[in-house]
């Protein structure tokens, strides 16, 4: 399919699906990193019509990313008039979690609560204007390494781009003529003080990533199972105790 028509495909299933629902919500809510994948998805939403509310929202953020984020609200803003941006600024919030729970300290877990924390700002900015959060996880995150925060960041009422591969959301990237400095960007989840890429955490590209995931054969696909066996609890329906009569 190409890029032009899979936007388009999208842009439908978007429209279709709020039709679908027994109340149609009035905004799309979107959380803008600054990465291909949260603008990409961004600017489908915008494409749609509807009222399409991006948030930025730094928690420590470095400042090359914030700035890639606050360029494509910039962006947004001009070539959609339906888009409505703001930024939420959650330092606060995430340095007062921090104190609370300093008897708890993991680098990890502090990093994946940021996540968490812009779940929860998604969520309460939708419930405000009968939105839905719309989720931005593409192929390899979603379905392939589960490289996401569980119940965080995977927490969305729809997912548009799930099915597209890395490779196709930067092709829809150009398409939509996104800022050529979020196409060209190293992918990272924003999460880590020290800036890490996703290639630094994966240990993969996700070019490599992808032909291991269709290619039994590829050199990687040894390593691409070692990632996806590491996160396949994230990508499994919650474990629920049942009991022999239910």
């Amino acid at each position: 399919m190409k890029p032009l028509d899979r936007i388009k495909f999208i842009q439908n299933w978007i429209l279709e699906y709020c039709k679908s629902m027994p109340k149609e919500p009035d905004s799309l809510v979107v959380g803008v990193s600054g990465g291909i994948d949260s603008a990409v998805t961004s600017a489908i939403c915008a494409l749609t019509g509807k009222k399409t509310i991006i948030l930025s929202m730094p928690i420590k953020q470095l400042k090359e990313q914030q700035d890639l984020s606050l360029k494509h609200l910039e962006w947004l803003k001009n070539k959609f008039n339906n888009t409505q941006s703001h930024l939420i600024i959650l330092d606060n919030i995430f340095k007062s979690f921090k104190v609370s729970l300093s008897e708890f300290e993991n680098e990890h877990g502090f990093a994946n609560s940021k996540a968490r924390l812009r779940m929860v700002t998604l969520y309460q900015v939708a419930a405000s204007s009968n939105g839905i959060v719309v989720g931005t996880g593409n192929k390899v995150e979603d379905f392939g390494v589960g490289f996401y925060t569980k119940y965080g960041d995977g927490g969305v009422d729809i997912s548009p781009i799930a099915n597209c591969t890395k490779s196709e959301v930067w092709d829809m990237g150009r398409e939509l003529k996104i800022l050529d400095e979020i196409i060209e960007a190293a992918p990272t989840d924003g999460l880590w003080d020290d800036g890490r890429t996703d290639l630094g955490q994966l240990g993969m590209s996700y070019q490599d990533l992808e032909k291991s995931m269709i290619d039994t054969k590829s050199p990687s696909y040894k390593k691409y199972l070692e990632i996806r066996k590491r996160n396949l609890h994230k990508m499994l329906p919650i474990p629920v105790c049942k009991f022999n009569n239910e």
